[in-house]
């Protein structure tokens, strides 16, 4: 906390040197919303699973993990709704599994051989009756 403070003086100091006169300066809350915009906190994948999880558990509000994460509840609700849409496919695909190119090209061929052997016996059932009907 102590630094931030520290970092926060070090920029409106930077802010007041830049200001020249007959130029005006930036209000504070510019220069707030200027240090939250360079200092926004960037979650990775496990920060939000863990802060989902917290607020699926529902041991606390939603809102006091909010707080104590330095999140709005919108983005926590959005991340949750990611998390759970996420899950849900993942689901889907292990019963509706997924073939690799391989085993699809696999397939392919085989499909193909199959195709030959039945065009090979009809013709073959035709060469047979055009023979059948000679012999009468």
């Amino acid at each position: 906390m102590k630094a931030c403070f520290q970092g926060f003086i070090k920029n409106l100091k930077k802010v007041n040197k830049m200001a020249r006169p007959g130029r005006p300066r930036k209000t504070a809350e510019a220069v707030v919303k200027d240090i939250k915009r360079k200092t926004r906190r960037k979650f990775n994948a496990e920060e939000k699973i863990r802060i989902v999880l917290e607020g699926l558990k529902g041991e606390e509000s939603v809102a006091a993990i909010c707080r104590r994460e330095g999140i709005a509840p919108t983005l926590y609700y959005k991340w949750s709704k990611d998390f759970l849409e996420a899950g849900k496919k993942r689901l889907n695909g292990d019963t509706e599994r997924e073939a690799n190119s391989f085993e699809v090209n696999e397939l392919r061929k085989e499909t193909d051989g199959l195709k030959m052997v039945v065009a090979e016996q009809a013709l073959e059932i035709r060469v047979l009756k055009k023979d059948l009907r000679g012999l009468e």
